[in-house]
């Protein structure tokens, strides 16, 4: 790949807390782009003629971090394009720093705080675990920074932030051929215009860029869009998939499709007499397993085409371009595909991870506003479970733009990073959906939308929780975007037979996602039906 590295006008710099894999990443990532790697702790290393952590002990964290930013600006200053440099934890503290930066494609590791602890606990106490990606004992590690392990965990909380404004672009959950694979992506990224940013989402059975683009969508953007497509559009045809508004809305976009299939807007859709449309219309196009199918639409559009592209001709590969805010912070990512049968949904599907997904945030303005205020209700979901900034910033009112999209699919790409299949912390992601999906069975997915049930079953979620106070909070969100807080006129035995129904069932009861606070939610297997009627009946009183 000598040939990317060769098109790139700017360096490319890691930043990252301590246990992310700058190092090895770094060194991994030059050999793909063709280009060499330098490391600030190593260069530090060669100016004191002795370790950081010596140096910490000789002259104190003062004294290094003036030298660490008199070296890293010097190094970025004098970063030739296409130069990997991976920078200290710590380095970005600098305002000086941070400045000089600029010029470059920042690219954050993004590694979560206890899998940080445990790679730098088994390095310091002379193991390798298995999914580290880091030289083994750095200097960095030894600092005494990694000492202690509460102090270890604020730390990491703390400099999050500041990693996350700094960063075009987010790698997490990298294996070594991942790297590879990545480098294309960042070469793309380094080309687009200003305001691009990428997530590189990984599984255990694929990754893929999502790319954050405005205006992809808009006049003059397929050039763009192209430019980021992560197939080559010259060996693998494109196919449309959407619905009947998005398709006259946006369809002239992507020219590049050899066909439409359209099917007509929302949940009634998503079922397999569609999916057979689909496939037929495929079919009649002479689509093959060289070709791949574009999901251009919400959340319906997105399952119904992933559904078909996993098993149409037992698969093809599937590109998301998601238009509805719903699509764009939860759906479109994690793999996850299907239909609906009369009787409950999501019941027929399966796991079929995207190609890549690329976002227009501007889309969004062309959405009738109860639409967008169901989608927010993804974002309010996401805030509860992820805590921190992005709740602050969501129980603020502040609406959401391109930077809370961003935030938000950082957050589901990373839990599924860390458990695709639901075996985990990825079912931390029903919250509210429980009972939410039991309301749109129950209605024949004709009375709610999905956002606006699964405001309703984050009301019933929270009081099983006994989080009173916090469900008093979202009520008032909620209404406050003119979204329902009842379920009037919904017989409650109606949707709690819907609900024991649920394809999470595995035994008798039906598990339940519950919230302690923002960023502490749990799974509870046996909620007790008598507390879940009394939730139900609650919202239908």
């Amino acid at each position: 790949m000598a040939e990317v590295s060769a098109e790139l006008d700017r360096a490319v710099v890691l930043i990252g807390f301590m246990g992310a894999g700058k190092s090895t990443v770094a060194a991994e990532l030059a050999q793909a782009l063709g280009s060499r790697a330098r490391d600030s702790d190593a260069l530090l290393e060669e100016r004191f003629g002795h370790s950081v952590a010596r140096e910490f002990e000789l002259r104190g964290e003062a004294s290094f971090r003036a030298a660490e930013e008199e070296l890293v600006t010097e190094a970025l200053e004098a970063a030739a394009p296409g130069e990997v440099l991976a920078l200290g934890g710590g380095s970005v503290l600098s305002a000086r720093v941070r400045a000089a930066l600029s010029p470059h494609l920042v690219v954050a590791l993004d590694v979560d705080a206890p899998q940080a602890w445990e790679r730098v606990r088994s390095q310091r106490d002379g193991g390798s675990p298995a999914d580290a990606i880091e030289r083994p004992l750095t200097s960095a590690i030894e600092r005494p920074l990694a000492a202690d392990r509460e102090a270890f965990l604020a730390l990491h909380a703390e400099r999050a932030p500041l990693y996350a404004a700094l960063a075009d672009a987010h790698l997490m959950g990298l294996d070594r051929g991942g790297v590879t694979r990545a480098a294309t992506a960042l070469a793309k990224l380094a080309r687009a215009p200003a305001g691009t940013r990428l997530v590189w989402a990984a599984s255990a059975s694929g990754d893929y860029p999502v790319f954050v683009a405005p205006g992809l969508l808009g006049e003059g953007g397929e050039q763009r869009l192209r430019a980021l497509w992560p197939l080559d559009l010259s060996r693998s045809r494109a196919l449309c998939v959407s619905d009947e508004t998005v398709a006259a809305l946006h369809g002239s976009r992507l020219s590049f499709a050899s066909a439409t299939i359209t099917v007509p807007p929302g949940e009634r859709s998503k079922t397999l007499a569609s999916a057979e449309q689909v496939w037929e219309g495929l079919f009649r196009a002479g689509a093959t397993r060289a070709d791949h199918l574009i999901a251009l639409g919400g959340g319906v559009v997105g399952d119904l085409a992933g559904f078909c592209a996993a098993t149409y001709q037992r698969g093809v590969p599937v590109v998301h371009v998601p238009t509805t805010l719903l699509a764009q912070v939860d759906s479109a990512y994690g793999g996850k595909t299907g239909v609906d049968l009369p009787q409950a949904k999501n019941y027929v599907g399966v796991y079929h991870q995207p190609a890549g997904v690329l976002v227009d945030p501007d889309v969004l303005s062309t959405l009738p506003a109860a639409e967008l205020a169901a989608g927010w209700v993804e974002v309010l979901k996401t805030a509860i479970i992820a805590g921190g900034e992005l709740w602050e910033r969501v129980a603020r009112g502040e609406p959401p733009d391109a930077d809370t999209i961003f935030a938000c699919a950082r957050t589901k790409i990373a839990i599924v990073a860390a458990d695709e299949r639901d075996a985990g912390v990825r079912r931390h992601l029903n919250l509210g959906h429980t009972v939410a999906h039991a309301v749109e069975a129950a209605t024949a997915y004709s009375r709610f939308r999905h956002g606006e049930a699964v405001g309703l079953g984050l009301l019933a979620a929270l009081r099983l929780s006994g989080a009173d106070e916090l469900r008093g909070q979202v009520r008032s969100l909620l209404a406050e975007h003119g979204l329902p807080v009842t379920l009037e006129g919904v017989d409650v035995e109606v949707v709690l037979e819907a609900l024991g129904r649920d394809k999470k069932r595995l035994r008798e009861s039906v598990p339940f996602v519950l919230v302690d606070a923002p960023g502490d939610v749990r799974v509870e297997d046996d909620v007790p039906l008598e507390s879940v009627r009394a939730a139900v009946q609650e919202l239908a009183a």
